[in-house]
């Protein structure tokens, strides 16, 4: 994989997690599949990847309302999220976002802005064993509006001491790229990691 990079130095770089650090899609994907099994929903696969970033009630409540299904919100997002947690251990890294982020390690202010809950978010990094590289980590908690509104973005920043204008996103979903665009910063798209057949 082979990333666009400006050459140009910022204040702030700011990360996604999920599909952009780390390779946990699928282990997310495995995780809302036996939680549709077990609370009768469903969630195409194509569907799933389209709505990265979007925070997990806000993609139940979404679920219910294009299936016409009547999942508990609640009950579900912390079945799924316990699944997820069961799988962490299996996470691998995007080596090239990866290798970018150990290169500004000490020389940069660091930000990771997921739409994840701050447990699952924690337990990704510590599984890559990168949690201490960042200054700043912004989660679902922090923001009631998550991408693709600016708001996570703009509290990183705002977290780092940096002007929006003068920081750099990292993303995978199209989610993340609204918001990105949305907050005035540049923006470099990851591309998704096709797995091995």
């Amino acid at each position: 994989m082979e990333l666009s990079v400006p050459k140009k130095e910022y204040q702030g770089y700011i990360f996604d997690c999920d599909g952009t650090l780390a390779d946990t899609m699928p282990l997310h994907y495995r995780a809302w599949t036996r939680a549709m099994k077990e609370f009768g929903g469903k969630f195409p696969e194509d569907l799933f990847y389209s709505w990265g970033g979007i925070p997990t009630a806000k993609i139940v409540h979404q679920l219910n309302e294009k299936f016409g299904t009547k999942m508990d919100v609640e009950k579900t997002v912390k079945r799924k999220e316990r699944l997820f947690l069961d799988l962490v251990p299996e996470t691998k890294p995007i080596p090239a976002v990866l290798e970018i982020a150990r290169g500004l390690r000490g020389k940069a202010k660091m930000a990771i802005a997921s739409g994840g809950h701050r447990e699952l978010v924690t337990a990704t990094l510590d599984a890559l064993k990168i949690t201490d590289w960042f200054d700043a980590i912004v989660t679902a908690e922090d923001c009631e509006r998550g991408k693709p509104w600016p708001d996570p973005f703009l509290l990183a920043a705002q977290k780092l001491g940096a002007e929006p204008k003068e920081c750099i996103v990292f993303e995978d979903s199209p989610q993340g790229i609204k918001a990105a665009e949305a907050a005035g910063m540049d923006f470099v798209l990851v591309p998704p990691v096709v797995p091995a057949r």
